[in-house]
């Protein structure tokens, strides 16, 4: 019996997670029991092979939720019906009531994926449609409230496909709806979520990461097509060009490159670059040369180390920046070595031509003279490079016969380089200089006696030009002095200028000389100068001092008769004697050699007067005799001597010793000698309106020279006089001392006139202030004319 009542079941059913203390049942009503016996009874829940969740409200009598209920974890297997079996004991009796409780699903777990993320890897060679497994998710819930669907997030890639196995799970798949390119996306980043069928509807995600595994589909490629770099010449080799990065969107070894040259790339720009395989870095190997070349072209590929590699290519355009390292060049074309110093301005001298191998500023060149201030020559750009030197200013050899001329190119780059290139010109003579002499007049002095073919002095004249056109000859210039030339006198080396005098010249018959002496050089045409020479002779005291009076013949003596009675002081006689020298070579002084009474007579010493110095006394004898010597003033001293032998008369008339000259004698007055004077100005006036009219009328360009009368040995006409009118009486400083008496005695004119020796005389010269005798005529006569 307790069996068979045991056996009726009662069950329910309750969600699961109801909360504690939550009704379930009316456990007394629906057993039949009276509420107060379930308490006298004992009455007990015994939950079977599981833990209690539950416990009997006694007083009430009602069934309440103990624990809350897990239905996944009470029911560890996924059905779809979960019960929890307990007893309901009952004692006194005892009896035993059999309790399910259903415990029913909610919708409270998600949908949960074993793999949160899920790591695929596609190559991107697989074809669209290829299909992938996925992991399923899985729901602690069942029926309607497990998993029901899948959703993937948006791909234009990437699909799934959803199916329901035999035990109604669903399944999903990940299909591939579109060709995978790594290069545009290397990974593909999805989200699977899983939805279940309850309300409201719990979900699950898991991410799905897809790596798109590459393949060698992508060849390395540049940035651009064409780099250009510049690079300075001369750069050291190791100098980084550039550094090439060509990219290869693949990867692993499909985008490991390696960078070399191409077969159009020459042998000499491989040579001046080297190229990193690895790195694609340039740099410079060789040396640089912008003059050599300005540019270099580089043919560059690039290959990946894929199983096919593949390459990309391009052009690198390496441009030389110029460096100033070129010196500018100057080259002379054209040359003349050497000019004549006449030739005219604008003379070409060389064609100059310059250059300079740099580029720009760099290659740009200036050329200048150096020193052109003070050089005759200047620069003249004829055309782009080159320049003509030409001769700016009059040359002159004797100023300088040589011109290193420099010329200096500069280049206009930074630093500036300069050269230079030096033409030696050599100026030629020609015969443009007339010799000259250092002196324009030269005076010589000339002691007089001196021996013939003596060297007087030596004339030089300089000439600057060279050769035969500095080769002097010298000569004097004709010229005549009273029919006499001037190359009978004189003589000159043509050789050296040595001027010889070819006589023995005497002072008292010629003082001086002046003539021309001209210096001719041997050029064509040939060019001369000539120099005025003034030759001076000097006086020697080689002439005696004549007594002139009082006269006297020769070897005589001269008799003066003065009365006894004469007085103190009175003027006996006066002594006169002139000297041919001159200044003191003629100054005479007179002196008593031999007096018979020193006390009687006195003697002025500059004007040779006698005169009494006492009156005479009885004692005295008649007759006295003096001796007066005249004696001149030069080294060694000359002199002459006049004997006076003096006569006392008592009576006072007193007669003078005479000397008769014959009537035919005329007396040498001033008044004749201005007459002869007068005379030979007009003659000489007359002669020389003569000569103009024949010069005239015969347009002769030398007249034939005027014959002058023969010149007596008197006088002698000096070279510088032309005209008589300009002479005067020889020994101004000395005077005849004449006494005239003249009275009628038979038909005579008595003359008291000194004594004149035979060969003295007098000449007349046109040199002022000449003194001096000549050589006389045997004739008194003539000697008085």
């Amino acid at each position: 019996a307790l069996w068979g009542s045991a056996l009726s079941i009662t069950r329910y059913s309750i969600p699961e997670e109801m909360e504690e203390g939550s009704f379930v049942a009316n456990l007394a009503s629906d057993l039949g029991l009276d509420v107060r016996s379930l308490l006298e009874r004992n009455a007990k829940l015994d939950v079977i092979h599981s833990k209690n969740y539950l416990d009997i409200n006694k007083d009430t009598g009602e069934l309440v939720i103990r624990e809350k209920m897990d239905r996944e974890s009470i029911c560890m297997t996924k059905t779809t019906s979960c019960f929890l079996k307990m007893d309901v004991i009952l004692s006194n009796p005892v009896r035993i009531f059999n309790i399910e409780l259903e415990i029913l699903d909610i919708n409270d777990n998600a949908p949960v994926f074993r793999r949160k993320t899920m790591h695929l890897d596609v190559s991107e060679a697989t074809p669209p449609g290829e299909r992938f497994s996925l992991t399923n998710a899985v729901d602690a819930d069942v029926g309607a409230n497990s998993v029901k669907t899948y959703y993937l997030s948006e791909s234009k890639y990437f699909s799934i496909d959803i199916q329901t196995g035999s035990d109604g799970s669903k399944y999903v798949d990940l299909v591939l709806d579109g060709k995978l390119d790594r290069e545009e996306c290397a990974i593909h980043n999805l989200i699977l979520t899983a939805v279940d069928g309850g309300v409201p509807p719990r979900s699950g995600t898991a991410s799905i990461i897809i790596n798109v595994l590459d393949i060698n589909d992508n060849a390395p490629t540049f940035s651009l097509p064409v780099f250009a770099v510049n690079v300075s010449e001369n750069s050291p080799a190791g100098t980084v060009v550039m550094t090439l990065n060509a990219t290869d969107l693949d990867e692993g070894t499909n985008a490991k490159l390696i960078y070399s040259y191409t077969l159009y790339t020459s042998e000499k720009t491989q040579e001046l670059f080297s190229l990193d395989p690895q790195s694609g870095e340039i740099k410079v190997k060789g040396v640089i040369d912008y003059e050599e070349s300005q540019s270099f072209e580089m043919y560059i590929q690039a290959q990946d180390r894929g199983a096919n590699p593949l390459s990309g290519h391009c052009k690198v355009m390496v441009y030389v920046t110029d460096l100033n390292d070129n010196y500018p060049e100057v080259t002379i074309k054209s040359l003349k070595r050497s000019v004549a110093e006449d030739v005219s301005v604008g003379t070409l001298i060389a064609v100059v031509s310059v250059s300079d191998r740099d580029s720009g500023d760099n290659g740009a060149v200036d050329l200048h003279l150096n020193q052109q201030e003070a050089l005759p020559f200047c620069l003249n750009k004829s055309s782009e490079g080159y320049f003509k030197l030409l001769v700016s200013k009059p040359l002159d050899r004797e100023v300088k016969g040589k011109y290193d001329i420099k010329l200096i190119v500069t280049d206009r780059g930074f630093p500036a380089l300069s050269e230079n290139e030096t033409i030696t010109l050599e100026i030629l003579d020609v015969n443009d200089n007339a010799p000259m002499f250092s002196q324009s007049f030269y005076t010589i002095h000339v002691m007089e006696n001196n021996p013939p073919g003596a060297l007087l002095t030596s004339l030089s004249a300089h000439d600057p030009d060279l050769n035969e056109n500095q080769y002097l000859v010298y000569f004097i210039m004709e010229k005549e002095i009273v029919n006499m030339s001037m190359s009978m006198l004189f003589s000159i080396n043509p050789e050296n200028g040595d001027l010889y005098g070819l006589k023995t010249f005497d002072y008292e018959r010629e003082k001086e000389f002046l003539f021309h002496i001209e210096a001719r050089d041997s050029g064509v045409p040939p060019l001369s100068s000539n120099v005025t020479v003034h030759i001076v002779i000097l006086d020697q005291n080689d002439n005696t001092p004549l007594i002139v009076s009082p006269w006297r013949a020769h070897g005589s003596v001269v008799e003066e008769v003065i009365p006894r009675s004469t007085e103190k002081g009175h003027l006996v006689a006066k002594v006169v004697a002139v000297d041919a020298d001159s200044e003191q070579n003629a100054r005479v002084t007179y002196q008593l050699l031999q007096i018979s009474d020193s006390t009687l007579f006195s003697l002025d010493q500059y004007n040779g007067e006698i005169r009494t110095t006492r009156m005479f006394s009885y004692r005295d004898p008649r007759q006295q005799r003096l001796v007066v010597v005249a004696k001149d003033n030069g080294q060694p001293a000359l002199s002459a001597t006049v004997t006076i032998k003096i006569s006392t008369v008592e009576h006072a008339m007193t007669f003078l010793e005479t000397t008769e000259l014959p009537l035919e004698y005329e007396v040498f007055t001033n008044l004749n000698l201005y007459l002869v004077i007068g005379l030979g100005a007009v003659s000489f006036l007359l002669l020389i309106t003569i000569l103009v009219i024949i010069v005239l009328k015969c347009q002769k360009p030398k007249p034939k020279a005027i014959k002058m009368p023969p010149a007596n040995r008197n006088s002698l006409i000096s070279q510088r006089s032309s005209t008589i009118a300009d002479s005067t009486l020889i020994s101004s400083d000395a005077y005849w001392y004449s006494l005239f008496l003249a009275e009628t005695r038979k038909g005579k004119v008595v003359v008291r006139q000194p004594i004149i020796p035979k060969g003295a005389g007098y000449f007349v010269s046109s040199i002022p202030r000449s003194i001096g005798p000549s050589e006389t005529t045997d004739s008194r006569a003539s000697t008085l004319e």
